[in-house]
């Protein structure tokens, strides 16, 4: 479990493809402070995607990941070129503080930045909305963007916005964002549990056994 905010931005070093899974290489662009005592194992959002660190190199600042293929392919993180800007973020502990929202590191999809442009002291994100991702979105709502926890402004079948601080486009890859350029997206955990829970409680409706044929047969035309 995570909080969507982002400790540490890291840089892709290498990403191997082997059959069914892969390995992902990523150092961290400054300081190794918060990262001093990390665990073999432990859970580490990269881009939002939650990961379980397999090795590290305190000397060399690098975190080794094991990946699935189905990871780099339903993620950003089988496209970014080397060198590219990754989020990072450990997972929740009992005594953090949650900033942002309760964010699971399992990504619902994803899509394409449409713009970031500057509005008044802050910027707006627009992101192409996803058909399937549009019941779980509500305006003033959470959304996790490459694991950054953010709020929801204005949502519709074509697209979402969202505002942002400077502050967050410094501490974050967001501030890189170009159009056209992948993101990870996770909604709100909570509002996807209550839409599940609403939708089996619903009365399913019944398949129509109706046709052209049977309408011909009735007189219809």
């Amino acid at each position: 479990m995570f909080t969507g905010i982002i400790e540490k931005q890291a840089e892709l070093v290498s990403r191997k493809v082997m059959g069914k899974a892969g390995k992902l290489v990523v150092e961290i662009a400054d300081g190794y402070d918060s990262f001093s005592d990390l665990v073999i194992g432990e859970s580490i959002a990269v881009n939002g995607c939650c990961l379980s660190l397999e090795k590290y190199s305190a000397s060399l600042r690098t975190l080794e990941f094991h990946t699935l293929a189905e990871t780099l392919d339903k993620t950003n993180l089988g496209s970014i070129n080397k060198g590219g800007k990754l989020n990072l973020e450990r997972a929740l502990t009992l005594n953090s503080r949650l900033g942002g929202h309760f964010v699971s590191g399992h990504i619902d999809g994803t899509s394409e930045v449409i713009s970031l442009k500057k509005q008044g002291d802050d910027y707006e994100l627009k992101i192409a909305m996803q058909e399937e991702l549009l019941p779980y979105m509500v305006p003033k709502g959470s959304i996790a963007i490459n694991g950054v926890s953010l709020t929801l402004v204005e949502v519709n079948d074509k697209f979402f916005t969202v505002h942002l601080i400077p502050l967050t486009l410094g501490d974050t890859n967001i501030g890189s964002f170009k159009g056209g350029e992948l993101v990870n997206l996770e909604t709100d955990l909570i509002g996807k549990y209550v839409a599940f829970q609403l939708k089996s409680l619903m009365p399913q409706k019944k398949k129509s056994n109706i046709t052209m044929d049977t309408l011909a047969q009735a007189g219809f035309f």
